[in-house]
C-alpha cells in the first residue's frame, strides 16, 4: 500500500475502496462498468476487510447471469427473475403504456410493460432513458391471447450513493497537497499514479475529466491507440454515454420525430464518440447544422421541437505518430471524419487534449491500492457541474483584453472553470485563491487547449479570425 492510498482511506472513510485486480476477476464474463463493480465489491467486504467472494459469486449468478441468451427462455418457462441490470425506459403515448428494454439480454420494448403502480412509486426513476436498477420480472401470458409480455413487478433503483455532501468532499480535498490531490484523482480513474513520468503527463491525463465536471464542455482528444480513452469514458460514470463506432442517427442522438421522444443527449452529462474515424451519420448536413447551433447555444430546433440540454460532446480519435512520438502531420484534424472537418463547426469546440503525451496502458498501471469508490467519484463529478461559484471566481480572476474574440473568451473561461472544479474544489472564494497555482494550472492550460483549436481551424480555413493569435488573457492584478 502506498502512502497516498492510506491517506485516501483515512480521509475519505466509507467513500474509499480497496482496488485489488485479483478481486475483480470474479466479474469475468460479465461486462459491467466500474461503478457497478465497486458497489458490489464494497457490499461484500466484511468490517475486518475479508472479501466475501463466494457470497458475491452467488449474487452474480442469481442477479447478473453470465449467459444472457437464456433469459428469454427462462422467462417463458415460468421463472421469476430478479436482475441487477442496465435497461432503457420508453413511454408510448399512442399505446398508453410505459415499457422497458434490456438490450444486453435481447428483451425488446415491444414485449414488455411497466405497470402504473411502479411508475407512481418511482416517478423520478422510471422515466424515459437508460437506467440501472434491480428489477423482478415475470412472463405473463393471458388466457385469451396467444402472445404474452414480460412485466416488471418489482423495482429498486440502483443508488449506491443515497446522498452526497459536496462540502464534505471539499473538506476532504483541503487535507491534501496539490501533488497528493493529483494522485488522488488519477487513482480514482483506476490508474497507478507512479506509472506516469511527470506532472505534465499526469495533468494531461486528468484533462479527460474536464467534460465530466463542467456542463456543455466540448473537447477533442486525438491519441495513439492503447492510451485508455475508451476505458475512461466507458467505465467511470453512469452519466456518460459512449458511442463506439458505427452509424449514428439524429433520432437516436437528439430527437426522434416519429415517436416525438428526445435522444440520448437529453439524458446524459456527456456523449463521447469513440473511434470517431469509424462513426458515420445518417445525414451529414443535418448533423452539422444541429451541432453548430447546439454547440454554440445549448439548444437547436428540430421541426417544431426545441431541443435543449447541458450535455457535453467529446470526440475521441486515433492519430498517427512519428518515431519521436509526435503527430506525423501538423494538420491534426485531418484525422477526423469529413462531417467534423469544417472550421465553423470545429471553432465551437472549447479545446483539445494532446493524447500523444500520454503513456500506452500496460499491466503495471492497474491500481492495487485504496482509492475513491467510483460511484462516489462519478456522483461528485456530476454534482459539481451545477456548482456556479467556480465560474464566478474565474470571472473575477481573469483579465480579458479589449476586443477579445467571444468564442475564445468563453472557451478559455469554461476550461479554466473545469480545472478549478477538478483541482481546487475547496476554493470557493477569490480570497482563498492561490493566484500562481490558478494561473499555472487553470488559466494557462485553458489558453493552450483553446489555441490548439484555433491553430487547427487556421490550417483548414485561412480566414483572418483564425490566423490572429489568441488574445492575451492574464490574471488580474491583486
Amino acid at each position: 500500500m502506498n502512502a497516498i492510498g492510506e491517506k485516501i482511506r483515512q480521509v475519505f472513510g466509507s467513500a474509499a475502496v480497496y482496488k485489488n485486480p485479483a478481486n475483480y476477476d470474479i466479474f469475468s464474463g460479465r461486462n459491467l462498468p466500474s461503478f457497478v463493480k465497486d458497489y458490489l465489491i464494497s457490499a461484500h467486504i466484511a468490517p475486518d476487510g475479508f472479501f466475501k467472494r463466494t457470497e458475491l459469486a452467488r449474487f452474480l449468478d442469481a442477479h447478473i447471469p453470465s449467459d444472457n441468451s437464456a433469459i428469454r427462455a427462462r422467462l417463458r418457462r415460468g421463472e421469476t427473475l430478479t436482475l441487477l441490470t442496465r435497461f432503457v425506459v420508453t413511454t408510448s403515448l399512442a399505446q398508453n403504456k410505459t415499457s422497458f428494454q434490456i438490450p444486453d439480454m435481447g428483451i425488446k420494448a415491444s414485449d414488455t410493460l411497466i405497470p402504473d403502480y411502479l411508475i407512481e412509486e418511482y416517478p423520478d426513476d422510471l422515466i424515459d432513458g437508460e437506467k440501472w436498477g434491480i428489477m423482478k420480472i415475470v412472463y405473463i401470458q393471458p388466457q385469451d391471447k396467444e402472445a404474452g409480455h414480460v412485466e416488471m413487478v418489482k423495482f429498486k433503483p440502483f443508488r449506491p450513493m443515497q446522498k452526497l455532501d459536496i462540502n464534505y468532499f471539499r473538506q476532504c480535498r483541503a487535507q491534501f497537497t496539490l501533488e497528493e490531490w493529483v494522485d488522488v484523482l488519477i487513482s480514482a480513474m483506476e490508474y497507478t499514479p507512479s506509472a506516469f513520468k511527470n506532472m505534465t503527463q499526469k495533468l494531461e491525463f486528468l484533462s479527460r475529466l474536464l467534460p465530466f465536471i463542467e456542463p456543455r464542455l466540448n473537447l477533442i482528444e486525438l491519441a495513439p491507440k492503447g492510451t485508455g480513452k475508451s476505458y475512461v469514458f466507458g467505465n467511470l460514470s453512469k452519466f456518460v454515454w459512449l458511442v463506439s463506432g458505427g452509424k449514428v442517427s439524429r433520432a437516436k442522438l437528439v430527437y426522434d420525430k416519429s415517436t416525438k421522444a428526445p435522444g440520448i443527449m437529453r439524458f446524459y452529462d456527456m456523449v463521447a464518440f469513440d473511434e470517431i474515424q469509424t462513426i458515420t451519420f445518417s445525414d451529414n448536413t443535418e448533423m452539422q447544422s444541429f451541432l453548430k447551433n447546439y454547440l454554440e447555444f445549448g439548444k437547436a430546433t428540430i421541426d417544431n421541437y426545441e431541443f435543449m440540454s447541458e450535455c457535453g460532446l467529446m470526440l475521441l480519435g486515433n492519430i498517427l505518430l512519428s518515431e519521436n512520438n509526435e503527430p506525423l502531420s501538423y494538420k491534426y484534424f485531418s484525422a477526423l471524419p469529413e462531417v467534423f472537418r469544417e472550421s465553423a463547426l470545429l471553432d465551437r469546440f472549447h479545446g483539445m487534449i494532446e493524447g500523444w503525451l500520454l503513456p500506452r496502458v500496460n499491466v503495471d498501471m492497474a491500481l492495487h491500492d485504496w482509492t475513491l469508490n467510483v460511484e462516489f467519484f462519478s456522483e461528485v463529478l456530476h454534482q459539481m457541474r451545477t456548482e456556479s461559484v467556480y465560474s464566478h471566481i474565474v470571472d473575477e480572476a481573469v483579465e480579458v483584453p479589449s476586443g477579445a474574440d467571444m468564442r475564445h473568451t468563453k472557451a478559455v473561461k469554461k476550461v479554466a472553470t473545469a480545472y478549478m472544479k477538478l483541482l481546487f474544489p475547496h476554493v470557493t472564494s477569490i480570497e482563498q485563491l492561490d493566484w500562481d497555482d490558478f494561473n499555472a494550472l487553470c488559466l494557462q492550460p485553458a489558453i493552450r487547449r483553446r489555441d490548439i483549436v484555433r491553430q487547427q481551424c487556421s490550417n483548414i480555413d485561412a480566414e483572418a479570425s483564425f490566423s490572429k493569435p489568441i488574445p492575451a488573457y492574464r490574471i488580474k492584478q491583486h
